[in-house]
C-alpha cells in the first residue's frame, strides 16, 4: 500500500476576479471600499485609432524656440513664385498638378509658411523657369544639360 500523509489538508478557495472582472467599476469601488489599494491608471487614447497624433516631440518643435526655429520660405521667394504663377497663367491647382504636388503646398509655400524643400523648389523652377534658390532670385532659369 502507498504511503498517503493524512495531516496534510488541502484548502479549496475560490478563484479571485477575472482581469476584466477587477478593471470594472463595480469591481474598484468595492475595493476601495474594503480598504485595499487600488491603483488606477489612463491609457492614452486607448481602443482608439489615433495613429497620427501629435507628439511630445513635434509639440517642442512646434514652440520654436530659438534653438529650434526652422526656416521659412522668404517673403520674396514667396513673390517671385506667385507672379510666376500668375504670369503663366497659372492656378495654385494648376501648378500642383504640373509638379505632382497638393494645392496646399503651393499655397504654403506663396504665403510663406512652407518649410523650404529643395526637391519642390526644383520643381517649381522647372516649371515656372524662374530661379528661386541662390543668389540671383527671380531671374529666367536655364535647366543644366546632362552630360553625355
Amino acid at each position: 500500500m502507498a504511503e498517503c500523509d493524512w495531516d496534510t489538508v488541502t484548502v479549496l478557495r475560490k478563484k479571485g476576479p477575472s482581469s476584466a472582472q477587477a478593471k470594472s467599476k463595480q469591481a474598484v469601488a468595492a475595493a476601495q471600499r474594503r480598504g485595499e489599494e487600488v491603483e488606477t491608471t489612463k491609457k492614452w487614447a486607448a481602443g482608439q485609432n489615433k495613429q497620427h497624433t501629435v507628439t511630445k516631440n513635434t509639440a517642442k518643435l512646434d514652440r520654436e524656440t530659438e534653438e529650434l526655429h526652422h526656416q521659412r520660405v522668404t517673403l520674396e521667394v514667396a513673390k517671385v513664385i506667385q507672379k510666376g504663377r500668375q504670369d503663366k497663367g497659372m492656378t495654385q491647382k494648376d501648378l500642383a498638378t504640373k509638379i505632382n504636388e497638393k494645392p496646399q503646398i503651393i499655397a504654403d509655400y506663396e504665403s510663406g509658411k512652407a518649410i523650404p524643400n529643395n526637391q519642390i523648389m526644383g520643381k517649381i523652377e522647372r516649371v515656372l523657369g524662374l530661379k528661386l534658390r541662390g543668389k540671383e532670385i527671380g531671374q529666367p532659369f536655364e535647366p543644366k544639360s546632362k552630360k553625355k
